[in-house]
């Protein structure tokens, strides 16, 4: 059962009640960066009103400088108390939506993006569950505070303490969320040195990128107390496994799930093989928003686990959408490429339209695939039909710019917006000289 949301009225007077002094508002721009200022307590009610006026034209993505003005919107669902700050004087956090000076919405907010996404899927009569499961490395600090790539432990899979030196810090991280308001299902050791797992409660789409955005806020907070830095970054590190965000969905239609069905193959449903179809069809066109950074193709390469090959399974975890075991209200799809860097709202908004346009046009997907596809030769990849995942950052955005469904599922503004300032990364990038080149090749040159 979905929590119930706060009203304007619950939430001054949470405000009164606690001795809050000041709101944090946030927002996200196109990449997924959180925006944030804080207002005294005493104008929040007149931002419930009003909005909060702010220059749109220094956030990436949004508005040129001739029509800057903005306005956010606070969504009193998202109010949340900060529980590791001071209980005299409490801060609290707030995310809001972006609108035009009109009160209109503003298409270049990726909240907006998903919400016209979930109001697309209620005209076909569904809504969209997601629970997506966030990686991340706790590393420690030098001596100016600056973030490393030192590690905390050398710990493994589900290791406990002494190993896993790290539990203290994400015992606190686990405090604070359900603080917040997070229903943990999950908190281990990942399979890397340093690395962790945080899985909290499936949740409708909206809500639950809200909550992806806070656990990265929170996380990154707490630990920055304890004295250590997380990194939702893809891949910090050489020769281990990268962090992924798999993101499981089930999509509900007159209380039940859609993508079950007793009498089917393996329990799945027409419409979830239709789903299914969906988004192998057009994963590939949208990759550059789920595996938005230069970072994010080191991840997905042989040999750690990442999922490269566009193929789906119910039992192969190799496959890049898995469907668990589980069944009846629990049946879902895994998609397992996205990582943590990504923006959710976009991400969430893209596999939602990928996968309702599946159903629209009976996109019927290839065979599952049940045998391990990294020991798959290229030739029998070929045979069967397997494509793989695009290998960089340059080659996602090249299948991005002549996706006309990525187009009209962002919006033209968004859409572009990305494009321009992630082939400004590319760019970027590629005229760098990095210290891979200067080992192999200095010398010998």
């Amino acid at each position: 059962m979905a929590e119930k949301a706060m009203t304007k009225e619950e939430v001054l007077q949470q405000v009164a009640e606690n001795d809050v002094k000041f709101i944090r508002t946030q927002f996200t721009d196109t990449l997924g960066i959180i925006k944030s200022w804080a207002i005294p307590a005493e104008d929040l009610e007149g931002a419930f009103k009003n909005g909060v006026m702010f220059d749109g034209s220094s956030i990436e993505g949004f508005t040129r400088i001739e029509e800057s003005d903005m306005m956010l919107m606070p969504d009193p669902s998202t109010f949340r108390i900060l529980p590791w700050r001071p209980k005299e004087g409490a801060v609290a956090r707030i995310i809001g939506d972006v609108k035009r000076p009109d009160g209109t919405p503003f298409e270049g907010d990726p909240r907006y993006v998903l919400k016209r996404a979930m109001e697309d899927a209620a005209k076909m009569g569904y809504t969209m569950n997601v629970g997506p499961e966030l990686e991340f490395f706790l590393f420690k600090l030098d001596a100016d505070g600056n973030p490393t790539t030192h590690l905390t432990d050398q710990g493994g899979y589900f290791d406990f303490a002494p190993l896993d030196k790290a539990q203290d810090v994400r015992r606190e991280i686990d405090f604070a969320l359900e603080a917040m308001g997070f229903k943990l299902e999950a908190s281990h050791h990942e399979v890397a040195p340093s690395q962790h797992e945080i899985n909290f409660r499936f949740g409708d789409m909206l809500s639950t990128a809200d909550k992806v955005i806070t656990f990265k806020y929170v996380a990154k907070s707490i630990a920055y107390h304890k004295g250590y830095y997380i990194s939702f970054m893809p891949k910090p590190l050489f020769g281990v496994n990268g962090s992924g965000m798999h993101t499981n969905q089930s999509l509900m239609k007159d209380g039940k799930n859609a993508f079950y069905d007793p009498d089917a193959p393996n329990g799945l449903s027409q419409t979830s093989m239709y789903y299914i179809g969906g988004i192998l069809k057009y994963i590939r066109e949208f990759a550059a928003v789920t595996n938005s950074t230069v970072n994010s193709y080191k991840r997905l390469v042989p040999g750690y686990e990442a999922p490269i090959y566009v193929t789906w399974s119910a039992s192969n975890r190799s496959s890049l959408i898995r469907i668990p075991a589980t069944r009846g209200m629990g049946t879902r799809v895994e998609l397992r490429c996205p990582d943590p860097a990504c923006n959710p709202y976009l991400s969430f908004a893209l596999m939602l339209r990928a996968g309702l346009d599946g159903i629209k046009n009976k996109i019927e997907p290839p065979e599952a695939t049940n045998v391990n596809i990294f020991k798959l030769s290229s030739e029998e990849r070929a045979k069967r039909g397997i494509m793989s995942l695009p290998g960089s950052l340059k080659e996602s955005l090249d299948l991005m710019r002549g996706s006309e469904f990525t187009k009209a599922a962002l919006g033209d503004h968004v859409f572009n917006s990305f494009l321009q300032a992630k082939t400004a990364e590319w760019d970027s990038y590629k005229a760098q000289v990095h210290q891979w080149e200067l080992d192999t090749y200095l010398s010998i040159l």
